[in-house]
C-alpha cells in the first residue's frame, strides 16, 4: 500500500478544511519502493518525562524544530536530554529538494518576536550548546541573515555561556548575507553539502556544490575562529569514490568537523533509498576523513547534523587545541 504524504488544513480554507499536500511538487511524482530498515536503524519510540517536558518548552514558545519536521530519527534520544533543534523562520521551505520532509510552499512574514521566544526556550531549556537552522527562504532578500544575527544576539542576551551553532541556508544570489552572519560569530557555522555533486540534479535541485563549498571555505576567510561543519547523507546511490572526493573537496574549503549519516525516505513519493549503508562502511568513511585531516568526524547510521552537538563541541575544541600545542 502506498504511504500517503501528510497533509495539513488549508489556512484560510473555510469550513471545508480541504486538505492540501504538505509537498504539492511531490504529488503528482510516481512511487518509489521503500526498502525495509535493518535493525542498526531501528530506534525506540520516545517518551520519557524529559521528553515532555523539552516538549512542553518547545509549545510553549511556539517554536518550530527541525527534529519534528523533519521527522529525525533521534528525536526521543535528543528530547530526553533537553537537545532540540530550533528551526527558525517559519515551517516553510522555498525549495524542493528530493530527500526532504519539510514543508514545501510560499512562506508567510517572518515572526519579529521569534529571537526572543526562541533565547527563552534555550535559558529554560539550560542549553550549554544550541543549534539553530531554518528552511531556505529564497523569497526574503537577504534569506534570512538578519533573522540569524537577531536570534544569535538574543541568545547571547539571555544566555552568554551558551555556545551556538547555526546549520544555515546556501544564501545562494543573497549577496552579502554570508558576511552578515559570520559577523555575529557564531561558534560553528554548518551547512550541509548533503549528497555528491552528480546527484545534485535529482537530490538537490536548487542548490549548487560548488557554491555550498565554496561558502563555507569564505566563512574561514572571514574568521577562522569559526568552526566550520558539513554533513552529507549515504544511501542515494553515490559511489564509495564520490564520497572520498567530497572529503578532499571539504578538505580544500578548510572544513573542521564532517558529518555522515544514512538517508532515509520519508515517504514513497520522495527519492528512494538505494541501498543502507553498514555500520562497518561507515567506520571505513570516519578512518578515511580522519586521515583526511577533519578535526573532528562523526559518521554512522543515526548521525544527522545536530545529533550529539553539545558533546561534539566539546570534542572540537579538545581537537583545536591539541592541534595548536603541536604546531
Amino acid at each position: 500500500m502506498a504511504i500517503i504524504i501528510d497533509t495539513l488544513k488549508e489556512e484560510g480554507s473555510g469550513s471545508s478544511g480541504k486538505p492540501r499536500p504538505r509537498h504539492p511538487e511531490k504529488a503528482n511524482r510516481p512511487d518509489t519502493p521503500m526498502l525495509r530498515k535493518p535493525e542498526w536503524i531501528r530506534v525506540k519510540a520516545p517518551g520519557s518525562p524529559v521528553y515532555t517536558e523539552t516538549k512542553r518548552i518547545v509549545r510553549d514558545n511556539s517554536l518550530v524544530t527541525v527534529c519534528e519536521e523533519a521527522g529525525c530519527p533521534n528525536i526521543g534520544e535528543c528530547w530526553s536530554k533537553k537537545h532540540a533543534t530550533m528551526m527558525i523562520m517559519g515551517d516553510t521551505c522555498t525549495r524542493a529538494c528530493s530527500f526532504c520532509n519539510v514543508k514545501t510552499g510560499l512562506p508567510g512574514a517572518l515572526d519579529a518576536d521569534e529571537p526572543e521566544h526562541v533565547a527563552n526556550a534555550v535559558e529554560k531549556l539550560g542549553l550549554l550548546h544550541v543549534v539553530i537552522t531554518s528552511v531556505d527562504r529564497d523569497d526574503l532578500a537577504d534569506g534570512g541573515a538578519q533573522h540569524f544575527v537577531e536570534v544569535i544576539q538574543a541568545i547571547r542576551r539571555r544566555s552568554p555561556a551558551t555556545t551556538i551553532e547555526i546549520l544555515t541556508p546556501d544564501f545562494l544570489r543573497k549577496e552579502g548575507a554570508l558576511e552578515k552572519v559570520a559577523a555575529a560569530r557564531p561558534d560553528v557555522f554548518n551547512h550541509n553539502l548533503e549528497t555528491v555533486p552528480r546527484l545534485y540534479p535529482t537530490i538537490r535541485p536548487g542548490a549548487r556544490y560548488f557554491h555550498s563549498l565554496r561558502l563555507l571555505q569564505r566563512v574561514k576567510e572571514i574568521d577562522p575562529s569559526i568552526f566550520t561543519k558539513s554533513g552529507i547523507m549515504v544511501g542515494l546511490g553515490e559511489a564509495r569514490e564520490e564520497v572520498q572526493q567530497v572529503m578532499d573537496d571539504m578538505r580544500s574549503a578548510n572544513i573542521d568537523f564532517l558529518t555522515i549519516g544514512q538517508y532515509l525516505q520519508p515517504t514513497r513519493k520522495h527519492a528512494a533509498v538505494d541501498r543502507f549503508v553498514t555500520p562497518e562502511e561507515f567506520k571505513s568513511y570516519e578512518t578515511i576523513a580522519r586521515t583526511k585531516g577533519f578535526l573532528l568526524v562523526s559518521a554512522s547510521p543515526l548521525t544527522r547534523s545536530s545529533y550529539h552537538a553539545d558533546s561534539d563541541f566539546a570534542r572540537l575544541r579538545e581537537a583545536r587545541n591539541a592541534q595548536l600545542a603541536r604546531a
